[in-house]
This record gives C-alpha cells, sequence and structure tokens, in this order.
C-alpha cells in the first residue's frame, strides 16, 4: 500500500494523537475526529479495553466508513485488584483531572509494599472491511510522589521497568523506548506495511 497511509482516529485525546504521530512518523497519516470535522463523544462503557477500543472504532466506521482506528488504555495496579483499569481516564470522578485521578492513586496505595504496575493498550483496526487488534504493555512501578512535568495521565507517578526516570522525566523519544502504546502502534504499523 501506498505510503503515508490516512488513518482516522477515533478519539479526541490530542496527548495521544500527538504520541501516535510521533512512532507512526512517515508511515500513516493520523487524522483526528478534530480536523476530520466529526464531533462526537464516544461512550466507553464496556469492562474491558478490548471492548472499549472496538466500541468506539466500530462507531467511527459506520459514521465515516474510511479506515481507522482507536484505542483504549490503562494502568493496572495488582494490589488494588487491577484499579483503575479501564477507569483510568475516571478513576476519581467522571470528569476526573490527571491530578484528582493521581491524587486518588497515591492516596489508596499509601498503605501497600507492592507498587508495581502495568500500563496496557488495546488498539482496534477497522482497515479494508477487517477488524484486527494489536496489544502493547509496560510493566513499572508507582512512585510515592510525582515526578516530572512532561506527558499526561499517570506518567509522572509511573517508573517503567529497566528506567529510574518516570514517563513525565522523559522525552518523547525516551519514552517511546518504554511505552505501552508504542508498541501496540508499531504493531499496527507493521500490519499495514505488510498489506
Amino acid at each position: 500500500m501506498q505510503l503515508p497511509i490516512p488513518l482516522l482516529f477515533a478519539s479526541n485525546n490530542l496527548h495521544k494523537a500527538e504520541e501516535i504521530r510521533s512512532i507512526a512518523g512517515l508511515t500513516c497519516k493520523i487524522i483526528t475526529l478534530r480536523e476530520a470535522g466529526i464531533e462526537i463523544d464516544i461512550p466507553e462503557p464496556h469492562l474491558s479495553f478490548h471492548d472499549n477500543a472496538l466500541e468506539k472504532s466500530r462507531t467511527i466506521y459506520q459514521l465515516t466508513h474510511k479506515n481507522c482506528f482507536s484505542e483504549d488504555s490503562g494502568l493496572e495496579v495488582p494490589a488494588l485488584g487491577g484499579a483503575p483499569g479501564v477507569r483510568s481516564a475516571r478513576y476519581a470522578h467522571e470528569k476526573a483531572t490527571d491530578e484528582e485521578n493521581i491524587e486518588k492513586l497515591l492516596q489508596e496505595m499509601k498503605e501497600l509494599g507492592d507498587r508495581t504496575a502495568y500500563f496496557k493498550t488495546i488498539i482496534s483496526l477497522q482497515f479494508e472491511g477487517g477488524e484486527f487488534f494489536f496489544e502493547g504493555g509496560c510493566s513499572g512501578q508507582i512512585l510515592l510522589q510525582k515526578k516530572g512535568s512532561a506527558g499526561f495521565g499517570y506518567d509522572p507517578i509511573f517508573i517503567p521497568d529497566g528506567s529510574t526516570l518516570s514517563f513525565a522525566e522523559m522525552s518523547s523519544a525516551e519514552k517511546n523506548q518504554f511505552s505501552h502504546r508504542e508498541k501496540a502502534v508499531r504493531k499496527m504499523l507493521s500490519f499495514l506495511q505488510s498489506k
């Protein structure tokens, strides 16, 4: 297939769009919903990243009939039974800020010895009439307090295994060496380049 491949990104999260663009480079032309003139807030009612990602990609495909993809991702903490999980963006409450979600997580982990955590991403791709899925993960630890000011979400309190820096202390290139999203996007790009 001729590069760059145009792909609609079924999300209103500009942080994620920027991160994915930096990974995709010249392979794909990532078009956000806003750039496509689509104003829609897609619900994420499901209990798994897989089903939420599928909900978003199917919604946009049915609306546009264009090749598109979505992703659902979040932070899983085993000591909290996998929370915040699919509710990562809405952990403190429905309209929570990153700051509020971080505060709640640190509070709930205050007395816990096990601070292991896992970032997970599932990409759902609607491409040439087929549905495809790609997964990426990153293991690490939750810090006792925030470090760094870059990134978004839980980046200031997450240190990936193999690093001494939090995601929020890294440049985007450094973060991409560990990132769960980077791994899932790379798998999708390899798939698209094989078409």
